[in-house]
């Protein structure tokens, strides 16, 4: 059945809540990334993940939001908020104002899925979800997708091997690879930041890092509309505890990217299991390793 809920007509979105009240929000924006990748990428990846997730669980993908805050100082990037800060003058209200939409339309659970994910725009999606969980007093999950497949070694990347990666299985021919030249000891890709994705990008990588996103997804639909007040206040106290760490590093130290330091050794891989199995106390203490 098409979960894509500009695709449906009244009688087959009100079907689709019936069986799973979640709504599943892509979150992107247009933004270069190198020579071999599309410029939508961060919002069409996402996208991807959602109408996946959402044909396992039963429920609905909303169109994705092409707007974050930052981006690269590259050619064909639409910055809607300077990266200069967590605060926002243009998209917190609008994905705000997206959960209220959404709750008013009757779903009972929602997830805002970014694909952008500079350190600004991560903050902002996970601070704004605390806060429209607790004011709609319905679980409202934001978080970049690749926090979903921590324990899978993805720790993200700009337009490298995992987001390369990653649209090789989820649109394979938006992917040029022939487009990047070959790298001298020292060169690196113009605008791309991580591995090479000349030399490391593969199909294979790509299914096995969207297998994990689409089925924690999956999960978590289903899950988060029958999570009762007690587990629903547990829930936005781990995901506070987690936005407010990386906003008191940042603070701390006067580096945006503070309470990411630790994620690539490891230090939070635990969290995408823990997140699925409502282990939010364990979340509570995971936060002390950012």
């Amino acid at each position: 059945m098409e979960r894509r809920m500009e695709h449906l007509r009244p009688a087959e979105i009100e079907a689709a809540m019936s069986a799973c009240p979640t709504l599943l929000q892509p979150i992107g924006t247009v933004e270069w990334h190198g020579l071999h990748n599309i410029t939508g990428l961060d919002a069409l990846k996402a996208q991807a993940l959602c109408i996946r997730a959402a044909e396992r669980a039963g429920c609905l993908a909303a169109p994705p939001v092409f707007g974050g805050i930052g981006g690269l100082d590259e050619p064909h990037t639409f910055v809607m908020d300077p990266d200069d800060g967590y605060d926002s003058r243009v998209v917190r209200g609008w994905y705000e104002t997206l959960c209220r939409e959404a709750h008013r339309q009757g779903f009972r659970a929602m997830v805002l899925l970014t694909g952008h994910y500079g350190a600004g725009q991560q903050i902002l999606v996970r601070e704004t979800a605390v806060r429209m969980s607790r004011l709609l007093h319905m679980p409202v999950l934001g978080t970049p997708e690749y926090f979903l497949a921590l324990d899978e070694g993805y720790t993200g990347d700009h337009a490298a091997f995992f987001e390369t990666s990653l649209m090789m299985e989820l649109d394979p021919d938006s992917v040029r690879l022939d487009r990047l030249a070959e790298l001298k000891e020292g060169e690196s890709h113009q605008g791309v930041g991580g591995r090479d994705p000349k030399k490391y990008a593969t199909r294979a990588d790509g299914a096995r890092l969207a297998e994990a996103i689409v089925g924690r997804l999956a999960g978590l639909a289903q899950a988060m509309p029958t999570w009762d007040d007690a587990t629903l206040a547990r829930f936005i106290a781990a995901e506070q505890a987690l936005v407010d760490r990386q906003m008191s590093l940042a603070g701390e130290t006067g580096q945006a990217w503070a309470a990411w330091r630790n994620i690539p050794r490891g230090a939070f891989a635990a969290y995408p299991q823990l997140l699925t199995e409502g282990r939010f106390e364990e979340i509570v203490a995971l936060v002390q390793e950012l």
